[in-house]
């Protein structure tokens, strides 16, 4: 089986050499990394293509936002399964993918996902939180369960039955697209019990008041766009982070 794993980068110099280092790291899995670039000015076109090997789809233009550029990403990448690496993150270890082939090699499996640790910007050694999925059931929908979305890898057929992100969400769209892959009737997942990717804090949904609030109302949107929940569900989705902050001292 052959993985794609797409990469959406806009002036991200700083820290797209390690995340494509990362996707390079990863053993004993097919592996397609296909970079989207939306025309950075920042010199991080210069280090994907110094970085592009014989496994690399390297598209730079401009683009509507990332999931614009996710979705071009999608349409460009020809493995078997998809997921995403943002261009500030990175695996865990060097067998995160060949973990996900395992997991694909049950035809009846449509998701693979994981557990994820959000890591300090200046050093990802520093872990602030760990998110602990566990299994999926759908009756977890309605507690406001999901995934964490940079862990998650599709077979190909469930993109093409029910489409990708629908970009009228800013940022709430990876929300609204598990909410109907997961949703779907006989959808199976399988989970992998550890720690995937390392996520640097700092996201686009939680600087500032105004995008939080944003996102609340998406969230909620696609809650009854999905007719998995309402306000409840939003609530019970929220108050799950609380637990996932790691102590101090």
């Amino acid at each position: 089986m052959r993985i794609s794993v797409i990469t959406a980068v806009y002036n991200r110099a700083s820290t797209v050499r390690e995340a494509i280092a990362s996707v390079h790291s990863q053993r004993g899995a097919e592996i397609e990394h296909v970079l989207i670039d939306g025309a950075s000015t920042d010199g991080s076109l210069a280090i994907m293509e110094e970085m592009r090997d014989d496994r690399t789809v390297l598209v730079s233009e401009p683009d509507e936002g990332i999931y614009d550029a996710l979705s071009k990403g999608f349409e460009q990448a020809t493995g078997d399964a998809l997921g995403l690496m943002h261009s500030d993150d990175l695996f865990a270890d060097d067998e995160v993918l060949s973990s996900v082939t395992e997991a694909f090699e049950d035809p009846t499996v449509d998701a693979v996902y994981g557990d994820l640790q959000y890591v300090a910007q200046d050093d990802p050694t520093r872990v602030i939180r760990h998110w602990r999925s566990g299994e999926f059931h759908p009756a977890r929908l309605k507690r406001g369960w999901m995934p964490p979305h940079p862990t998650l890898y599709l077979r190909r057929s469930v993109l093409e039955t029910h489409g990708s992100f629908d970009r009228s969400y800013r940022i709430a769209a990876d929300y609204d697209a598990i909410l109907r892959y997961f949703g779907s009737p006989g959808f199976k997942a399988a989970y992998i019990p550890r720690v995937l990717v390392k996520m640097r804090v700092g996201g686009e949904s939680n600087q500032s008041l105004r995008k939080i609030l944003r996102k609340s109302r998406e969230d909620y949107r696609a809650l009854r766009r999905s007719g998995v929940g309402g306000i409840g569900t939003l609530a019970f989705k929220n108050l799950s982070k609380l637990g996932q902050f790691v102590r101090k001292g």
